[in-house]
């Protein structure tokens, strides 16, 4: 197994709008994407778990793979700025994702080339 930090060529966090964050995961090969894609651990249910979030939270996930790459945002718990937000940027979000194991034996194929 590999983390997915030593995967990414890009893991990175902003702000999407006051009330939101988002979370890139970009790759630098179609085989690293394909690995983390089909291995199922970025997922709605890890990132409630890793970021405390209901499911109502997470707003997109999405796996766009002609940029290599995968976008998920969801809603900030206190706006940005507002008193009591310690990342008013939201650019220290992506810590958890970090220490997320990719399973060396995960599928590296496209979807669409599924028996």
């Amino acid at each position: 197994m590999e983390k997915l930090i030593d995967l990414a060529a890009v893991l990175r966090s902003k702000n999407s709008g006051p009330f939101s964050i988002t979370l890139d995961i970009l790759f630098d090969t179609s085989e690293k994407f394909w690995r983390v894609r089909n291995s199922g651990v970025i997922s709605r249910e890890t990132i409630e778990t890793l970021y405390n979030l209901n499911p109502e939270d997470i707003t997109e996930l999405v796996f766009y793979e002609k940029g290599l790459g995968i976008k998920i945002t969801f809603n900030r718990s206190i706006s940005s700025g507002t008193v009591g937000d310690r990342d008013v940027y939201g650019a220290q979000q992506h810590a958890p994702l970090f220490n997320i194991f990719v399973p060396k034996e995960a599928l590296h194929e496209r979807e669409e080339n599924k028996a």
